[in-house]
């Protein structure tokens, strides 16, 4: 486990260590990751954004990186949903987070063994194909175990950001802990743009290696403060 804090760093630089490849791509879930999650949403006008989605966003955007979002809607499948009603949806998302590169839907059911529904890569490799990026060139941003599974079996980058439905299992089990869509933002991009944007906002850091050595988790609480985002 890796923590980012305040203070003067102590001998060599850890953050200089080899990591994982940079990322040159972001994807994000949609529902509970950058909207409210609303169970099997056809309805453009209930779409809520999170907060501070679209300033990581913005930033995201500043630094020059494509942005897709991967969502599963099993709605369609149980026949609660149509794919209209779906594109309507990712259509109104876009118009208040966008431009996204593309979104990629899988409308399977879990029972109906498809490629494309997380934790499946499909969905994932299919947006970093549009994107024109490796998979392992990028960086899937979700809330639950099906986004972190999916990123990995697709040799993607994954960072979880827990809600109140994400269970403590697939925390504990996550390569990767972001405490806010922000910091999740901050960990796609690794280590080195978190100390940089400390840095802007006036702040040492240094890289604490955690005894136990089974994940990364990326503490970077208050960092919104101290970047200007309410």
């Amino acid at each position: 486990m890796t923590a980012v804090t305040s203070g003067d760093a102590e001998g060599p630089d850890p953050s200089l260590a080899p990591g994982p490849p940079a990322v040159e791509a972001v994807l994000f879930d949609r529902d509970g990751t950058l909207v409210v999650d609303v169970p099997y949403n056809g309805d453009p006008t209930k779409v809520e954004i999170v907060p501070g989605a679209a300033d990581a966003l913005r930033r995201l955007r500043h630094a020059g990186l494509p942005l897709a979002v991967v969502s599963n809607q099993s709605g369609v499948a149980r026949g609660w949903l149509t794919m209209e009603q779906v594109d309507a949806v990712n259509r109104r998302v876009d118009e208040l987070l966008g431009p996204f590169v593309t979104f990629v839907v899988c409308p399977h059911g879990p029972s109906d063994g498809c490629e494309c529904r997380k934790p499946r890569p499909g969905m994932v490799l299919a947006a970093a194909a549009r994107l024109g990026v490796r998979p392992e060139r990028c960086a899937l941003v979700g809330d639950i175990g099906a986004d972190v599974e999916a990123a990995l079996a697709a040799g993607a980058r994954p960072v979880l950001v827990p809600t109140p439905v994400t269970r403590p299992e697939e925390v504990a089990a996550a390569p990767e802990v972001a405490t806010d869509l922000l910091t999740g933002v901050l960990a796609g991009f690794g280590l080195a743009l978190a100390r940089l944007l400390l840095a802007l906002a006036g702040l040492s850091t240094r890289v604490e290696p955690a005894k136990d050595g089974a994940r990364a988790t990326v503490h970077l609480e208050g960092v919104a403060t101290f970047l200007g985002i309410p």
